[in-house]
């Protein structure tokens, strides 16, 4: 056994406990009793504990400095367990286990004051898990001059920063809001698709949309929570959804969009199993995979041409004149409070708020306890309109109770690199539309797959995409297919 072989080894436990602890959360918001929620923070934080031990063995080092790579692969594996080592060794023991408990019990407060609509239950949980991230990055930035909220971001998106992203932000506001501007004061409005939708029968269409777009049904299950999400990797990838009986799309996309992250985990070469290169390249990747198979691909124009045949069999007429009727209300842009049912023109309008408030919050510019009037205040200028209540506003996200401190930019991240993503496959693939048409994703998702998907964490996230791409990344993209699409569909 060389050193290298050593430490393998030990990563490979270390990511089968890592899976573990997934599947814990998953159960927390899936299946889990909910009187069970303060024996689970302790078993999260025991298990987080003896996570913590391993990335911190002494024995890493040892074997770091002397490991060889046998080939590429071996290099990426050993980039990535170094970075994740020194990052480990900087936090203390004590703290990734407060951590890890704070946050568990505050995803709980955080699901009753949602569900209350009291912000006021929920803002003593959120000072504590805010104060122990300040001070995990505080531990992480020692002998650096790097931001606190620099730090929280390289956590979903190594090597970004805040000022890099904001400048990338700056770029895409005027265009974004100019044409927010001229589609809701356009003459021509789509329809709007109002009924009652039975449950069961959207969760039917909902298996049966995951499996269109390649979902591994006997590597993964579909559960209904409050907010959607996907869980694990290798051979147990879970998604869920909710649903709503007023409003199938609801259920329908955000299947579509958790299935895109599966079918990246899925689709990860099986010989990178248990080890560091087993997972998305980053947050921002990962993300690029769901808004894809969600917009340029389940919202287009041919896709839903094929989905309103099916959804008209499922129940009856939908009110709408017809398939362009329904692409119109697929892709209609509405007033709304709702970050993960906002339309592809407003989405990231969504992302730039959360982005500057949660900067400020770890800045300390920003107190908690005025973060609803912040939060208020900040949206009624952006979007025209108030915040009626809290589950609307502040409240609306799980992220904040998670800790989750620098994730919510790596959603605009991954629309930026979805649409370079898209502009390289409609160049590959240029009767892509014909297969779309006859509900067939199949020549879309096997490029993803072949160009991205099955590297997973090989490349960094930059140059994952230039490697899918052939060139750099920029936001250039994603602006004119925005431009194009509601053009068109507005008859501006």
């Amino acid at each position: 056994m060389t050193a290298f072989d050593d430490l393998m080894a030990h990563q490979r436990d270390t990511e089968a406990l890592g899976q573990i602890l997934g599947r814990l959360h998953w159960d927390q918001e899936a299946m889990m009793p909910r009187g069970a929620s303060v024996q689970r923070s302790e078993e999260i934080a025991a298990l987080t504990a003896v996570l913590h031990a391993r990335r911190t063995d002494p024995r890493m080092a040892d074997w770091l400095a002397q490991a060889e790579a046998p080939d590429d692969a071996g290099a990426a594996a050993l980039r990535l367990i170094a970075r994740a080592h020194a990052r480990a060794t900087r936090v203390p023991g004590r703290l990734a286990s407060e951590i890890a408990r704070a946050t568990s019990i505050a995803q709980g407060v955080w699901a009753e004051a949602r569900a209350r609509d009291e912000p006021a239950l929920f803002l003593p949980s959120l000072a504590e898990v805010l104060d122990l991230k300040r001070e995990e990055a505080a531990a992480l930035a020692q002998g650096t001059d790097t931001a606190p909220y620099d730090v929280l971001i390289d956590d979903f998106e190594p090597g970004a920063t805040a000022q890099g992203i904001g400048a990338i932000f700056d770029r895409m506001r005027p265009r974004l809001v100019a044409l927010r501007a001229a589609v809701i004061d356009a003459p021509h409005q789509p329809p709007t698709l109002r009924g009652h939708f039975d449950r069961t029968a959207q969760m039917r269409l909902a298996r049966e949309m995951a499996g269109v777009f390649g979902y591994d049904f006997a590597h993964g299950r579909i559960d209904e929570v409050v907010h959607p999400f996907c869980s694990g990797g290798g051979q147990d990838v879970r998604i869920t959804t909710r649903t709503a009986e007023d409003d199938p799309f609801n259920c329908l996309y955000s299947t579509i969009h958790e299935t895109g992250h599966a079918a990246y985990e899925q689709s990860i070469a099986p010989e990178y199993r248990l080890t560091p290169l087993g997972h998305g390249a980053s947050m921002g990747v990962h993300e690029s995979q769901a808004r894809m198979y969600e917009n340029q691909l389940g919202r287009s124009r041919a896709f839903c041409g094929w989905l309103h045949d099916r959804m008209t069999a499922e129940f009856g007429d939908l009110g709408l004149g017809g398939a362009d009727g329904f692409y119109g209300a697929v892709n209609r842009i509405n007033p709304g409070h709702i970050r993960t049912e906002a339309d592809e023109v407003q989405y990231n309008l969504h992302i730039m708020l959360r982005f500057d408030l949660e900067r400020a919050l770890v800045a300390g510019d920003l107190a908690v306890a005025d973060l609803e009037c912040a939060w208020n205040d900040r949206f009624e200028a952006d979007f025209g309109y108030g915040v009626p209540r809290a589950s609307l506003g502040m409240l609306q996200d799980v992220h904040w109770s998670l800790g989750l401190f620098g994730y919510f930019p790596t959603y605009a991240l991954g629309n930026v690199y979805a649409g370079c993503l898209h502009a390289a496959l409609l160049r590959d693939v240029p009767d892509l539309d014909t297969h779309l048409g006859a509900g067939d994703p199949g020549p879309a998702t096997d490029w993803l797959r072949t160009h991205l998907q099955v590297h997973g964490g090989l490349r960094t996230a930059g140059d994952t995409i230039r490697h899918a791409i052939g060139t750099d990344p920029d936001e250039g993209p994603l602006l004119d297919y925005l431009e194009a699409k509601f053009s068109a569909l507005y008859r501006l």
